[in-house]
């Protein structure tokens, strides 16, 4: 079970460490700047974070001590656009995606038989990777110049970007993103050729004609189940979206109370019908229903859900949950997530009672627990 969790805020990196029958802040990090994301990598042991430093860019740093020190190392880096370049396509938003790193929006170690590889997923929409543990990046240039891609769009942000990178663990050649908006896409030989998979999916925030094309789809986070990898689950704007067939087709759940909308989405490590939503209200509001935190978890593949509120404030709390702020640990009784106004939540029964672990951290982008290999 794991004992040890890292939080990425606005203002630094935290790390937590359960102690005899509590959580506490052992470590800060990076404290002033903007850490945007946490990776714990379980077949090395190694950290990497993602710091966006504004006007002077985005930074990766890497530990190999658990936090106590850190190196930086390269980021992605896109190469220079063409001076002829014309769009294959013409954008949905009227202008092609700027050819320059924004945000580091994903980060997900490689298999268990290819050390040192890492992914990275970028606004605006690159997918990236690493054969040398975050020394060098290289563009996945068939994703990047497929003219779907071109059709891609933001959401919530300026650009369209890959916020998930679900690695098959039965063969690492077969991985899975999800793009905002952009859709679900798959490899099955490591990036040489992909596959726009969103059949199934709907957005309502599309004209009629076009609400079920996959490459305008705004999934908000895909995760996939450690205990069968065919079981991905979509939280996405329009809802929660299942699938069994490895990402081929999806269906969507409906009748989710109090909301279907939300950013996270957690996958049992051990039992692929169970999975946990953070639900909010959607669009330009984004807050909690009602004003009450509160946790959706399905233990039937989506058939049925329960809300869970114990421990968890139920009046007049605003705590927005984005998509990489909640997480479970390899027993999947462990879970931690964290909010848009610092409030840190733990709970150790599968969430049927949660602690609160802090109510001052900065805003959280991100929670990581350190999970065995």
């Amino acid at each position: 079970m794991s004992t040890r969790c890292h939080v990425a805020t606005r203002k630094g990196l935290f790390t937590l460490n359960r102690g005899a029958s509590a959580w506490s802040i052992s470590r800060a990090n990076f404290l002033g700047d903007n850490c945007t994301l946490v990776m714990h990598d379980p077949r090395s042991g190694e950290l990497i974070a993602a710091l966006n430093h504004g006007h002077f860019g985005v930074k990766m740093h890497r530990s190999r001590d658990g936090g106590a020190t850190w190196n930086e190392i390269a980021t992605p880096q896109y190469p220079e656009k063409p001076a002829d370049y014309v769009p294959k396509v013409k954008p949905a938003e009227g202008k092609p995606a700027d050819w320059s790193l924004k945000l580091v929006w994903s980060l997900a170690p490689g298999g268990g038989d290819e050390p040192g590889v890492l992914w990275c997923g970028t606004l605006p929409g690159g997918l990236f990777r690493s054969e040398d543990g975050g020394n060098s990046w290289a563009l996945n240039r068939s994703l990047w110049d497929d003219p779907q891609r071109e059709e891609w769009f933001g959401g919530g942000a300026d650009h369209p970007g890959i916020h998930s990178v679900c690695v098959d663990p039965r063969d690492s050649r077969h991985v899975t993103v999800g793009v905002s908006c952009g859709g679900v896409w798959s490899t099955r030989d490591a990036g040489s050729t992909w596959r726009l998979t969103g059949r199934g999916m709907r957005a309502e925030f599309m004209p009629p004609e076009r609400q079920f094309e996959p490459n305008v789809q705004d999934p908000h986070l895909v995760a996939q189940s450690p205990a069968n990898p065919d079981v991905l689950w979509v939280q996405h704007h329009n809802g929660i979206f299942k699938s069994t067939d490895a990402a081929a087709s999806w269906s969507e759940i409906t009748n989710v109370k109090p909301s279907a909308f939300g950013f996270p989405v957690a996958a049992h490590p051990g039992d692929a019908d169970t999975a946990w939503f953070v639900p909010a209200v959607k669009d330009e509001k984004r807050y909690p229903m009602d004003g009450r935190v509160v946790v959706n978890r399905t233990r039937d593949g989506g058939k049925s859900f329960e809300t869970l509120t114990r421990g968890l404030p139920q009046e007049h709390a605003y705590d927005l949950v984005f998509r990489h702020a909640l997480d479970v640990d390899e027993t999947g009784d462990r879970l931690m997530f964290g909010s848009t106004t610092g409030s840190l939540w733990v709970s150790e029964d599968a969430g049927d009672s949660w602690q609160t672990v802090s109510s001052n951290l900065p805003p959280i982008y991100a929670v990581r627990f350190e999970k065995v290999s």
